[in-house]
Protein backbone atom coordinates (compact mmCIF):
# COMPACT_ATOMS: atom_id res chain seq x y z
CA UNK A 1 0.00 0.00 0.00
CA UNK A 2 2.47 2.48 0.69
CA UNK A 3 4.53 1.91 -2.58
CA UNK A 4 1.05 2.52 -4.32
CA UNK A 5 0.74 5.49 -2.26
CA UNK A 6 4.10 7.13 -3.19
CA UNK A 7 4.19 6.49 -6.64
CA UNK A 8 0.87 7.56 -7.14
CA UNK A 9 1.78 10.85 -5.81
CA UNK A 10 5.29 11.25 -7.46
CA UNK A 11 3.15 10.47 -10.91
CA UNK A 12 1.49 13.93 -9.95
CA UNK A 13 5.05 15.61 -9.66
CA UNK A 14 8.28 15.22 -8.30
CA UNK A 15 8.12 15.52 -4.07
CA UNK A 16 10.87 15.95 -1.09
CA UNK A 17 10.31 13.46 1.46
CA UNK A 18 9.34 15.51 3.90
CA UNK A 19 6.76 16.62 1.35
CA UNK A 20 5.39 12.79 0.31
CA UNK A 21 4.93 12.41 3.93
CA UNK A 22 2.77 15.56 4.30
CA UNK A 23 1.21 14.89 1.59
CA UNK A 24 0.44 11.26 2.63
CA UNK A 25 -1.47 12.38 6.12
CA UNK A 26 -3.23 15.50 4.19
CA UNK A 27 -4.10 14.35 0.80
CA UNK A 28 -4.51 10.57 1.52
CA UNK A 29 -6.05 10.27 5.59
CA UNK A 30 -6.23 6.77 4.92
CA UNK A 31 -2.05 6.27 5.31
CA UNK A 32 -1.81 9.64 7.94
CA UNK A 33 -0.10 7.25 10.51
CA UNK A 34 3.17 6.81 7.83
CA UNK A 35 6.61 7.44 9.63
CA UNK A 36 9.34 9.08 8.35
CA UNK A 37 10.95 5.41 9.63
CA UNK A 38 8.62 3.74 7.68
CA UNK A 39 9.20 6.47 4.50
CA UNK A 40 12.64 6.32 4.12
CA UNK A 41 13.26 3.05 3.55
CA UNK A 42 10.21 2.30 0.67
CA UNK A 43 11.60 5.34 -0.69
CA UNK A 44 15.45 3.47 -0.66
CA UNK A 45 13.68 0.56 -1.92
CA UNK A 46 11.31 1.71 -4.59
CA UNK A 47 14.71 3.97 -5.89
CA UNK A 48 16.85 0.17 -6.46
CA UNK A 49 14.06 -1.44 -7.61
CA UNK A 50 14.25 1.42 -10.79
CA UNK A 51 10.88 2.54 -9.95
CA UNK A 52 11.75 6.38 -8.96
CA UNK A 53 15.32 8.24 -9.38
CA UNK A 54 16.28 11.57 -7.61
CA UNK A 55 15.32 14.76 -9.18
CA UNK A 56 17.37 17.52 -7.26
CA UNK A 57 16.14 20.91 -6.86
CA UNK A 58 12.53 19.35 -8.10
CA UNK A 59 9.51 19.50 -5.96
CA UNK A 60 7.59 22.06 -3.87
CA UNK A 61 9.90 25.00 -2.42
CA UNK A 62 10.33 23.92 1.55
CA UNK A 63 9.92 27.58 2.58
CA UNK A 64 12.57 29.32 4.70
CA UNK A 65 12.91 28.41 8.41
CA UNK A 66 12.40 31.84 10.55
CA UNK A 67 15.38 33.08 12.43
CA UNK A 68 14.76 35.49 15.41
CA UNK A 69 16.04 38.35 15.92
CA UNK A 70 19.00 38.06 18.88
CA UNK A 71 19.75 42.00 19.58
CA UNK A 72 23.49 41.65 19.37
CA UNK A 73 25.98 41.69 16.96
CA UNK A 74 27.62 38.20 17.62
CA UNK A 75 24.12 36.71 17.95
CA UNK A 76 23.43 37.79 14.26
CA UNK A 77 26.47 36.56 12.99
CA UNK A 78 25.29 33.19 14.58
CA UNK A 79 22.50 33.94 12.82
CA UNK A 80 23.81 34.23 9.66
CA UNK A 81 25.95 31.26 9.83
CA UNK A 82 22.74 28.80 10.48
CA UNK A 83 21.08 30.79 7.66
CA UNK A 84 23.93 30.21 5.47
CA UNK A 85 24.23 26.04 6.53
CA UNK A 86 20.18 26.04 5.94
CA UNK A 87 20.44 27.67 2.24
CA UNK A 88 23.05 24.76 1.53
CA UNK A 89 21.20 21.83 3.00
CA UNK A 90 18.16 23.04 0.87
CA UNK A 91 20.34 22.81 -2.06
CA UNK A 92 21.19 19.07 -1.24
CA UNK A 93 17.70 17.87 0.28
CA UNK A 94 16.95 15.17 -2.19
CA UNK A 95 13.69 15.23 -4.52
CA UNK A 96 11.89 12.68 -6.00
CA UNK A 97 10.47 11.55 -9.20
CA UNK A 98 8.72 8.80 -10.72
CA UNK A 99 10.37 6.59 -13.91
CA UNK A 100 8.85 4.73 -16.67
CA UNK A 101 9.39 1.83 -14.67
CA UNK A 102 7.77 3.14 -11.32
CA UNK A 103 4.32 4.27 -14.00
CA UNK A 104 4.18 0.57 -15.23
CA UNK A 105 4.16 -0.60 -11.76
CA UNK A 106 1.95 2.30 -10.31
CA UNK A 107 -0.46 0.53 -13.09
CA UNK A 108 0.21 -3.33 -11.83
CA UNK A 109 -0.62 -1.75 -8.18
CA UNK A 110 -3.76 0.27 -9.20
CA UNK A 111 -5.01 -3.20 -11.07
CA UNK A 112 -4.17 -5.76 -8.61
CA UNK A 113 -4.87 -7.69 -5.36
CA UNK A 114 -3.35 -6.32 -2.55
CA UNK A 115 -3.18 -9.75 -0.40
CA UNK A 116 -3.72 -9.18 3.75
CA UNK A 117 -4.36 -5.43 3.48
CA UNK A 118 -8.00 -3.87 4.98
CA UNK A 119 -10.27 -3.54 1.68
CA UNK A 120 -11.78 -0.36 2.61
CA UNK A 121 -8.52 1.42 2.30
CA UNK A 122 -6.96 -0.25 -0.47
CA UNK A 123 -10.18 0.84 -2.39
CA UNK A 124 -10.00 4.20 -1.04
CA UNK A 125 -6.02 4.08 -2.20
CA UNK A 126 -6.72 3.16 -5.71
CA UNK A 127 -10.17 4.61 -6.44
CA UNK A 128 -7.23 8.20 -5.33
CA UNK A 129 -5.40 7.53 -8.22
CA UNK A 130 -7.31 5.46 -10.83
CA UNK A 131 -7.70 8.32 -12.72
CA UNK A 132 -4.15 7.21 -14.28
CA UNK A 133 -5.92 4.23 -15.11
CA UNK A 134 -7.55 3.80 -19.10
CA UNK A 135 -11.09 4.11 -18.61
CA UNK A 136 -11.66 0.35 -18.79
CA UNK A 137 -9.77 -0.34 -15.63
CA UNK A 138 -11.28 1.99 -14.00
CA UNK A 139 -14.42 0.40 -14.44
CA UNK A 140 -13.20 -2.94 -13.83
CA UNK A 141 -12.10 -1.65 -10.44
CA UNK A 142 -15.43 -0.38 -9.62
CA UNK A 143 -17.36 -3.28 -10.69
CA UNK A 144 -14.90 -5.76 -8.42
CA UNK A 145 -15.84 -3.35 -5.58
CA UNK A 146 -19.75 -3.76 -6.49
CA UNK A 147 -19.48 -7.69 -6.24
CA UNK A 148 -17.61 -6.88 -2.89
CA UNK A 149 -19.97 -4.91 -1.39
CA UNK A 150 -22.69 -6.94 -2.73
CA UNK A 151 -21.66 -9.96 -1.06
CA UNK A 152 -20.68 -7.87 1.76
CA UNK A 153 -24.46 -6.85 2.27
CA UNK A 154 -25.73 -10.11 1.64
CA UNK A 155 -23.43 -10.67 4.75
CA UNK A 156 -24.59 -7.98 6.99
CA UNK A 157 -28.68 -8.91 6.29
CA UNK A 158 -28.23 -12.48 7.33
CA UNK A 159 -25.75 -11.63 10.62
CA UNK A 160 -28.73 -9.51 11.50
CA UNK A 161 -29.34 -10.57 15.09
CA UNK A 162 -33.34 -11.58 15.59
CA UNK A 163 -33.53 -11.48 19.27
CA UNK A 164 -31.00 -8.61 20.26
CA UNK A 165 -31.92 -6.10 22.32
CA UNK A 166 -33.20 -2.85 20.05
CA UNK A 167 -29.45 -1.01 20.30
CA UNK A 168 -27.48 -3.83 18.82
CA UNK A 169 -30.27 -4.62 15.80
CA UNK A 170 -30.14 -0.80 15.13
CA UNK A 171 -26.39 -0.99 14.95
CA UNK A 172 -26.82 -4.17 12.84
CA UNK A 173 -28.86 -2.21 10.50
CA UNK A 174 -26.99 0.87 10.31
CA UNK A 175 -23.88 -0.96 9.09
CA UNK A 176 -26.44 -2.53 6.49
CA UNK A 177 -27.94 0.71 5.19
CA UNK A 178 -23.66 2.08 5.15
CA UNK A 179 -23.07 -0.44 2.88
CA UNK A 180 -26.39 0.17 0.38
CA UNK A 181 -25.21 3.59 0.50
CA UNK A 182 -21.95 2.61 -0.55
CA UNK A 183 -23.80 0.46 -3.64
CA UNK A 184 -25.63 3.24 -4.58
CA UNK A 185 -22.31 5.51 -4.76
CA UNK A 186 -20.50 2.89 -6.90
CA UNK A 187 -23.19 2.23 -9.37
CA UNK A 188 -23.40 5.95 -10.38
CA UNK A 189 -19.75 5.83 -10.66
CA UNK A 190 -20.41 2.71 -12.80
CA UNK A 191 -22.76 4.28 -15.20
CA UNK A 192 -20.73 7.84 -15.29
CA UNK A 193 -17.61 5.68 -16.55
CA UNK A 194 -20.13 3.73 -19.02
CA UNK A 195 -21.40 6.82 -20.36
CA UNK A 196 -18.05 7.65 -21.29
CA UNK A 197 -17.06 4.38 -22.95
CA UNK A 198 -17.17 3.37 -27.00
CA UNK A 199 -20.72 2.57 -28.12
CA UNK A 200 -19.25 -0.83 -29.06
CA UNK A 201 -17.79 -1.72 -25.30
CA UNK A 202 -21.03 -0.46 -23.31
CA UNK A 203 -22.86 -3.04 -25.69
CA UNK A 204 -20.28 -5.03 -24.17
CA UNK A 205 -20.52 -4.20 -20.90
CA UNK A 206 -24.24 -4.63 -21.17
CA UNK A 207 -24.75 -8.22 -22.37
Amino acid sequence: MLDLAILGLLKEQPLHGYELNKRLGETLGVLGGVSFGSLYPALRRLEDDGAIETADGAGPPLGPVPMPATGSVSGEVTVGRIRRRARTGRRTRKAYKITERGEARLRELLVGEVPGANDERVFALKFAFCRHLPREARLDLLQRRRVDLGQRLVEAREAEPARADRYTRSLAEHRAKSIEHDLQWVDELITAERRQLPHATQEGATA
